[in-house]
């Protein structure tokens, strides 16, 4: 208790890089690529994306946006959540059409064009 020397400064572990690399990874979102395979994999099987009553997860487990991949405590919660802006923008960036390798190579520059010959055929 009180301010003296042995008393650490508020916001001093911040500036650890391990301290904010260990926070950063513990609350990271899942990727649009990541929730898109889930997505497909419920539409072929044709069940819903489901979980178990589990006590460690948020409201059992029962409360989870498929969209952002987040467990809330309660319905009310999820229903608020899919007001947000955060879940609006996630919703239009599942719709764009998933990057695969082709789209990868054509962006880094290795796309299979065919070039013509610069001076014709001889």
């Amino acid at each position: 208790m009180g301010t003296g020397k042995t008393k650490r400064k508020h916001g001093a572990h911040t500036k650890i890089k391990k301290y904010k690399r260990k926070t950063w990874l513990c609350n990271r979102a899942k990727d649009t690529d990541q929730i898109q395979d889930e997505i497909e994999k419920s539409v072929e099987t044709g069940k819903p994306i489901a979980f178990e009553y589990d006590d460690d997860l948020p409201g059992g487990g029962q409360f989870y946006c498929v969209e952002t991949g987040k467990h809330f405590t309660d319905a009310k919660a999820l229903a608020d959540h899919k007001k947000s802006r955060y879940y609006k923008k996630r919703v239009k960036e599942l719709k764009e059409e998933k990057y695969s390798k082709d789209t990868a190579e054509w962006a880094g520059g290795m796309s299979k064009e065919i070039l013509l010959p610069a001076h014709g055929n001889k």
